[in-house]
């Protein structure tokens, strides 16, 4: 019996309660109930499963599941049906929390339950003190014998690390570590979590993958968006804030962090970790020369002018935030001494692209003719998080013919070509994992603090420099700053549309 496969156990959700506060906001409608329906469709969640939504805003429990069964194929699905509530009241009213406290009885009671609550903080980031105060008030922090009470908070984490830690001492005051999930959607992307399947169920990658071999990283996350509807919000936030603090960070630890000893939660945080704690800390006198800023302008073509980000909703006039951020970055550990790592994000650019490109070492020595090579360019690994998620190897090849003339080719992986199976969203996956316990997608606070750590003095530095901030165009690759940046060491942004 020893030798036989055994079949993968689906993944399905204990009976809970997942409580979302901000119920009635954007992201809950974007994201959390089409996750809680797919779910449900895809019959991960337990007929012993209820929904329950808090916000300021008046609505009927009718009014609130009309708006969560939205999806046609849920008409039959115990998970969902008779088992949806509304408790409307302020984030800072102890009534809110008695009203919800009587509604999770009930639900318990009727729905079997079982006293499991997943509380999660769709709210703005102002909101999370007060909510988090009133769940413990009410004594919904703690969980009975048997049951589980878990936190869900979404970023912002804080400000910068004085914030995150103050956020923490809220959060620790009425929840123990184990119980906080603090979401980054980029994790709970297939394509993001197989950059460790391919790192670490593939031998062939993993000698390469070091100082030896690989002569600098590039890490693109752009957009083509400007900041939309959320020109209030981004003003307080900027690229750094919104992207690079958290989601590029974390998608650089997984690229870069050294092999887990198991595929456990606390194995790979602490790894990650580490590998953000051994990220060189910027320096006052050499922020000019590792990070750089900009604004998008007005630009685009004739056909489609798109507005400069001063003239965006909710945007100051003479606004100095950042809509692009690059840098450079040394990781200070035996696998990676001497390589450069540069990061990018940006709004306004002219593709939607989120990859980690490795490029290796140039040949020690070519012994073709250059008039035979023709535009060769460096090998190169690239993980296409999104769109087109994929992976592609670029190297050198022979080009068809009777001269023997080499250029540039690639081999490509498909995930829409090579599987079958359908991916899931990230949220999803996300709250799957939260209902279940498993905190291996999530952060852990010493991961925030060392993103803080890296980032902060950045932000300190752009906002006490009052001279103009550099701009770009809407539709180019950033400012002319981020092209220096690379360039100084003869390297070139990988721009690809």
């Amino acid at each position: 019996m020893d030798n036989v496969p055994q079949l993968i156990q689906e993944r399905s959700a204990p009976p809970a309660t997942l409580v979302i506060f901000g119920a009635s906001g954007d992201l809950t409608r974007r994201k959390l109930l089409p996750a809680v329906e797919s779910l449900a469709r895809h019959n991960r969640l337990p007929s012993e499963f209820a929904l329950v939504g808090v916000a300021r805003t008046p609505m009927e429990d009718e009014q609130f599941a009309s708006s969560a069964l939205t999806g046609p194929s849920l008409s039959d699905k115990p998970q969902l049906q008779g088992g949806i509530r509304y408790v409307s009241g302020g984030y800072d009213d102890p009534e809110t929390y008695k009203r919800l406290a009587e509604t999770l009885d009930e639900l318990d009671a009727q729905r079997g339950t079982s006293g499991n609550r997943l509380f999660y903080l769709s709210t703005p980031a102002e909101a999370f003190e007060p909510v988090i105060n009133g769940l413990a008030g009410a004594g919904l922090n703690r969980a009975r014998e048997g049951s589980f009470s878990r936190l869900v908070i979404e970023k912002p984490y804080g400000r910068d690390l004085t914030t995150a830690r103050e956020l923490d001492s809220v959060v620790h005051g009425a929840f123990d570590e184990p119980q906080v999930f603090r979401i980054d959607h980029y994790l709970g992307k297939d394509t993001v979590q197989n950059v460790l399947a391919l790192r670490f169920a593939n031998s062939i990658f993993q000698p390469i993958w070091d100082r030896s071999w690989v002569d600098h990283v590039q890490i693109t996350v752009a957009e083509t968006l400007g900041v939309g509807t959320r020109g209030g919000f981004y003003e307080h936030a900027g690229a750094m804030r919104d992207i690079v603090q958290n989601h590029v960070l974390q998608v650089l630890a997984l690229a870069l962090m050294e092999p887990p000893a198991s595929f456990g939660a606390e194995g790979l945080r602490n790894e990650k970790a580490k590998l953000l704690q051994a990220i060189r800390l910027p320096t006052n006198r050499d922020i000019a020369d590792l990070a750089v800023r900009g604004q998008y302008t007005r630009g685009g073509t004739r056909d489609e002018l798109m507005a400069g980000y001063r003239e965006e909703v909710g945007v100051d006039p003479l606004s100095r935030t950042e809509t692009y951020a690059a840098m450079r970055l040394n990781v200070d550990n035996w696998r990676w001494a001497g390589v450069p790592f540069y990061v990018r994000t940006g709004k306004r650019l002219p593709a939607r692209v989120t990859e980690v490109a490795l490029q290796f070492q140039r040949p020690p020595h070519l012994p073709i003719p250059a008039n035979q090579l023709t535009d060769l360019e460096a090998d190169a690994l690239i993980l296409r998080i999104q769109p087109n998620e994929g992976i592609s190897l670029r190297f050198g090849a022979k080009v068809p013919g009777h001269s023997f003339r080499v250029r540039t080719a690639s081999m490509d992986f498909s995930y829409e070509q090579t599987f079958a199976e359908e991916s899931p969203e990230a949220y999803e996956r996300l709250l799957l994992d939260a209902l279940l316990g498993d905190p291996t997608l999530f952060i852990r606070t010493d991961e925030v603090e060392q993103c803080w750590r890296i980032v902060d003095p950045i932000i300190e530095h752009w906002e006490n420099d009052h001279s103009p901030i550099p701009t770009y165009e809407a539709a180019s690759w950033g400012p002319a700053d981020a092209d220096r940046l690379i360039g100084r060491s003869g390297r070139a942004w990988k721009n690809s549309i």
